[in-house]
């Protein structure tokens, strides 16, 4: 097996000097001194958040300020990452919302393993957990980053109750009002 030397041609004098390189390096560094300006200068300035952005998991409460939650655990078992933990924890009889089965003792979600799918909201038949707007979730420590309950209820903020979980019979009081 013979090896055959490749022939290459000479290089031209300005391509011995690297003109052509350094002319279109130059080109390139002169478009974007003209070109306007496409950076924010973030934090001040934020990106618009497009339709249907899946941002932070929060807890949200009724209009009364009442937890919306029942603990029934269906957004941990559904979440990939298994990054929802909950601690349900009964309520006492004697309280006003004693009808209510439970409510959750602990609940936490950390998000340095929350992959935004979406699947806690989707999942939840009491409409407690909501994807929110909020994109930036910073932490000094990986406890900062775990949310637990309070900083989940103060982020998620209160919505429209369509459930009315807590007030007793609703439908029933409806209909016994329609009778009399």
């Amino acid at each position: 097996m013979a090896i055959v030397p490749l022939e290459r041609k000479p290089l031209t004098f300005a391509e011995r000097t690297y003109i052509p390189q350094i002319v279109a390096g130059l080109k390139t560094t002169w478009k974007h001194l003209v070109r306007p300006k496409q950076t924010l200068e973030y934090p001040e300035q934020r990106p618009a958040i497009p339709a249907g952005y899946r941002g932070v998991p929060t807890l949200v409460k009724d209009p009364h300020g009442r937890e919306k939650c029942v603990s029934c655990q269906l957004c941990e078992f559904v979440c990939p990452p298994k990054a929802i933990r909950i601690t349900p924890g009964a309520i006492a009889l004697d309280d006003p919302t004693g009808h209510v089965e439970k409510a959750p003792q602990e609940f936490e979600i950390d998000m340095l393993r929350c992959i935004y799918c979406g699947m806690c909201q989707e999942v939840c038949p009491e409409e407690a957990i909501f994807l929110q707007n909020q994109f930036s979730m910073t932490g000094y420590t990986r406890e900062e980053m775990v949310n637990r309950k309070a900083r989940l209820y103060e982020l998620g903020g209160t919505l429209p109750d369509t459930h009315f979980k807590w007030d007793k019979k609703k439908a029933a009081e409806d209909h016994g009002n329609a009778l009399h």
